[in-house]
C-alpha cells in the first residue's frame, strides 16, 4: 500500500494520511470519493455559498477558478477584491503561479486543499 510505503519519508506518509482523511470527509458528505477537480468544485461551492443539484459547465469552471484563487490567496498570488453583483467572490491576480510539471502541480494543489479543509 502506498500509504505504508517504506520508501516514503515520515512527512510524506503523514501528508498521505491527511489527504486521505480530507477526501473521506468530502466523501461522507457527497457520497463519492472526490478527485482533485471535485475537491476544487466543492471548495468553490463553499466559497460562493451556493449548493445546487445542477450546475452549468461554465459555472463549474467558475467555481473551480474561485477555489484556485482562494487556495492561493494566502501565497500572495491572488487578492480578494469583493463580491460581484451575484454574490460571487472576485479576485485579482497579484502574481502568476509558477509553472510546474503536472505531478508537482497536483501535489501542490493537494497540499493547499488539505490546508483549506483543516482550517474549516
Amino acid at each position: 500500500m502506498p500509504l505504508l510505503n517504506e520508501n516514503k519519508s515520515e512527512e510524506q506518509r503523514s501528508f498521505s494520511l491527511r489527504w486521505y482523511e480530507v477526501r473521506n470527509r468530502v466523501k461522507e458528505q457527497f457520497g463519492q470519493r472526490p478527485d482533485l477537480n471535485a475537491m476544487l468544485f466543492v471548495i468553490g461551492m463553499n466559497e460562493v455559498g451556493i449548493v445546487k443539484e445542477k450546475w452549468e459547465k461554465e459555472e463549474k469552471q467558475d467555481l473551480m477558478h474561485v477555489a484556485i484563487c482562494k487556495l492561493f490567496e494566502s501565497e500572495g498570488y491572488f487578492k480578494f477584491i469583493g463580491n460581484d453583483d451575484d454574490g460571487w467572490p472576485e479576485y485579482e491576480v497579484v502574481q502568476n503561479i509558477p509553472k510546474l510539471v503536472l505531478k508537482d502541480q497536483d501535489e501542490l494543489l493537494k497540499q493547499k486543499i488539505v490546508e483549506y479543509f483543516e482550517a474549516l
